[in-house]
């Protein structure tokens, strides 16, 4: 029985990154063609709680889904070194699950900061990624338009309040949402805890750079969505993706905000499989 807030799944031991060794938990389920499915960042995320409405329905569509924490994050392994927290840290913890695991043809399907992880990886190793659904990626503006969004302020001043537990989880993702009910108990009684187990490090700034200029070098199809309400990115960041890779469709969801895959959950599922089987 986990004794975690989330279930507990399988362990990965990936060896050394930035000179630690280093572990990813993962959940999983299905076989077939491989998505890895990648979290945003924020206090207590997880894989599971991020998308556990939806690798299910990939695996019953015949899809292998592969449900990491990224380094630093959930039940992976953690550091307190703040300059750690930067792209190579999260690329190599997707690197090491994929060679472990013995991956080919990849679809990395990420969120926000999941999102620039799987545009990041697929610049650094085009071979191993067949297609890419990205939900408003990070990685295509400068970290001061980031800064400036209402989203991100909240969630800064809300870890300067001195708030803690259910209530301060409450307060950092009222913003992520259009439709407050979406908020359930349960979603900040998954994060809460798992919270209390991140570093600092990992509630600071995330070392991302703006990948705009390198979109034309992708060659692989992509799929993105964006919610017309997003307060985390700025949601010209779609244009940007539309006009900079050459195979590349882009959902805009009106009364959305940050998190398509939980607001609109059939739509994103269908679409996304749809995507995957049919291109």
């Amino acid at each position: 029985m986990s004794t975690f807030s989330i279930p507990e799944g399988k362990y990965v031991d990936i060896g050394l990154v930035a000179g630690l060794p280093q572990r990813v938990h993962y959940h999983e389920q299905g076989s077939g063609d491989p998505v890895i499915f990648l979290h945003g960042a924020g206090t207590g995320a997880s894989g599971y709680s991020n998308f556990k409405g939806n690798y299910p329905e990939f695996a019953k569509a015949g899809l292998r889904s592969i449900v990491p924490d990224l380094l630093g994050y959930g039940l992976s392994s953690k550091t307190e070194e703040p300059k750690q927290y930067d792209m190579d840290f999260f690329i190599a913890g997707v690197k090491g699950l994929v060679e472990q695991l013995g991956l080919k043809n990849i679809t990395l399907l990420g969120n926000s900061l999941g999102g620039a992880v799987a545009l990041g990886y697929a610049l650094k190793y085009p071979e191993d990624v067949k297609s890419l659904i990205l939900m408003a990626p990070g990685g295509v503006e400068e970290f001061e338009a980031y800064m400036a969004m209402p989203g991100i302020a909240n969630m800064f001043n809300v870890y300067k309040s001195g708030k803690t537990g259910p209530e301060a989880m409450r307060a950092v993702m009222s913003m992520q949402v259009v439709d407050q009910a979406l908020l359930t108990d349960e979603i900040i009684n998954e994060r809460a805890p798992i919270a209390l187990t991140q570093t600092e490090a990992s509630r600071s700034r995330l070392y991302i750079p703006n990948m705009t200029e390198q979109l034309p070098q992708l060659q692989c199809n992509v799929l993105g969505f964006w919610g017309m309400q997003d307060a985390f990115n700025p949601v010209g960041g779609a244009d940007k993706l539309a006009k900079g890779i050459k195979n590349c469709r882009v959902v805009l969801v009106n009364q959305c905000g940050h998190w398509v895959q939980v607001e609109h959950r059939e739509m994103f599922n269908r679409t996304c499989i749809d995507f995957m089987k049919n291109g």
